[in-house]
Protein backbone atom coordinates (compact mmCIF):
# COMPACT_ATOMS: atom_id res chain seq x y z
CA UNK A 1 0.00 0.00 0.00
CA UNK A 2 2.75 2.40 0.58
CA UNK A 3 4.25 2.16 -3.12
CA UNK A 4 0.49 3.26 -3.81
CA UNK A 5 0.53 5.76 -1.67
CA UNK A 6 3.75 7.58 -2.69
CA UNK A 7 1.82 8.10 -6.07
CA UNK A 8 -1.52 8.68 -5.01
CA UNK A 9 -2.16 11.71 -3.19
CA UNK A 10 -4.92 13.06 -1.40
CA UNK A 11 -5.32 16.63 -0.45
CA UNK A 12 -8.12 18.74 0.12
CA UNK A 13 -6.98 21.94 -1.50
CA UNK A 14 -6.35 20.03 -4.20
CA UNK A 15 -9.31 18.53 -7.08
CA UNK A 16 -11.55 18.75 -4.03
CA UNK A 17 -10.33 16.17 -2.42
CA UNK A 18 -10.32 13.67 -5.00
CA UNK A 19 -7.43 11.41 -5.02
CA UNK A 20 -4.79 12.65 -7.72
CA UNK A 21 -1.53 11.53 -9.18
CA UNK A 22 1.44 12.67 -6.87
CA UNK A 23 0.05 16.25 -6.07
CA UNK A 24 -0.91 16.61 -9.91
CA UNK A 25 -4.05 17.99 -11.24
CA UNK A 26 -4.80 14.48 -12.84
CA UNK A 27 -7.24 12.65 -10.83
CA UNK A 28 -6.99 8.64 -10.60
CA UNK A 29 -10.77 8.93 -11.83
CA UNK A 30 -9.81 10.63 -14.88
CA UNK A 31 -7.21 7.51 -16.17
CA UNK A 32 -9.69 5.01 -14.59
CA UNK A 33 -12.04 6.41 -17.33
CA UNK A 34 -9.36 6.78 -19.81
CA UNK A 35 -8.67 2.96 -19.22
CA UNK A 36 -12.17 1.99 -19.31
CA UNK A 37 -12.50 3.83 -22.36
CA UNK A 38 -9.90 1.78 -24.00
CA UNK A 39 -6.79 3.69 -24.56
CA UNK A 40 -3.85 2.17 -23.87
CA UNK A 41 -1.39 3.27 -21.22
CA UNK A 42 0.71 4.42 -24.16
CA UNK A 43 -1.51 6.46 -25.31
CA UNK A 44 -2.35 8.12 -21.54
CA UNK A 45 1.23 8.82 -21.16
CA UNK A 46 1.31 10.53 -24.78
CA UNK A 47 -1.92 12.79 -23.41
CA UNK A 48 -0.36 13.51 -20.36
CA UNK A 49 3.72 13.68 -20.38
CA UNK A 50 4.06 14.07 -16.51
CA UNK A 51 2.70 10.97 -15.77
CA UNK A 52 4.72 8.08 -15.52
CA UNK A 53 3.85 4.07 -16.30
CA UNK A 54 3.53 3.40 -12.22
CA UNK A 55 1.27 6.39 -11.92
CA UNK A 56 -1.49 4.40 -14.19
CA UNK A 57 -0.34 0.97 -12.20
CA UNK A 58 -0.96 2.81 -8.66
CA UNK A 59 -4.29 4.14 -10.49
CA UNK A 60 -5.49 0.38 -10.09
CA UNK A 61 -4.29 -0.93 -7.63
CA UNK A 62 -5.88 1.92 -5.75
CA UNK A 63 -8.85 1.28 -7.47
CA UNK A 64 -8.75 -2.57 -6.42
CA UNK A 65 -8.39 -1.95 -2.90
CA UNK A 66 -11.23 0.45 -2.84
CA UNK A 67 -12.95 -2.67 -4.21
CA UNK A 68 -12.07 -4.72 -1.05
CA UNK A 69 -13.70 -2.81 1.28
CA UNK A 70 -17.90 -4.40 2.01
CA UNK A 71 -20.24 -1.64 1.09
CA UNK A 72 -23.81 -1.32 1.79
CA UNK A 73 -26.41 0.60 0.05
CA UNK A 74 -29.17 2.81 1.82
CA UNK A 75 -32.14 4.69 0.72
CA UNK A 76 -31.75 8.11 1.38
CA UNK A 77 -35.05 9.95 2.55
Amino acid sequence: MKDIMDRITIDEKLLNGKPSIRGKRISVQTILEFLSAGETTENILKQFPSLEKEDITACLQFATKLMDKNFIIRDVA
